[in-house]
């Protein structure tokens, strides 16, 4: 089946089998490969995007129920050389260390931010427990999501 899928703001449009997770379009199609794949079971956030504004798992969603929304991914994010806030935040925070989670994470907390752009570090603790980080604690990933809502 053919699907259209506008990605960071330029349009994809491929034939995919029909069970085509829209993390292994991003990946395979679109040629992005910020999005991770890190359990394919939708524990560990790793394949966090923007699809229409909301924060999903990609390896929970075909690509066929993406055809005609519009996806952002950690590529997109950046703008004219710029580092979007909670990027920057992530930076001069650490929270990050092997960097594996880190794009998931990002845009999950962009999502948490949308939704609550004022949360409590409980409020972002209980925001991300859809998204694991075996390295870092995540003492620096509150502070760096708290940093970025206080911008």
């Amino acid at each position: 089946m053919k699907v259209s899928i506008t990605i960071n703001g330029s349009e994809h449009s491929h034939e995919v089998e029909p069970r085509t997770l829209l993390v292994h379009y991003i990946r395979e199609h679109a040629h992005l490969t910020g999005t991770n794949i890190g359990c394919d079971t939708s524990s560990c956030g790793a394949c966090t995007v923007h699809l229409d504004g909301e924060a999903v798992k990609s390896c929970t969603i075909l690509a066929a129920q993406a055809d005609g929304g519009s996806v952002t991914t950690i590529e997109g994010l950046s703008k004219n050389g710029e580092m979007h806030p909670m990027q920057k935040a992530f930076m001069d925070n650490h929270g990050l260390q092997c960097g594996f989670c880190t794009p998931g994470m990002v845009m999950a907390a962009i999502g948490l931010l949308n939704e609550n752009p004022k949360p409590t570090e409980d409020e972002v603790r209980l925001g991300l427990e859809g998204n694991l980080c075996r390295c870092t604690g995540y003492h620096n990933i509150v502070k760096s999501v708290l940093a970025a809502a206080k911008k």
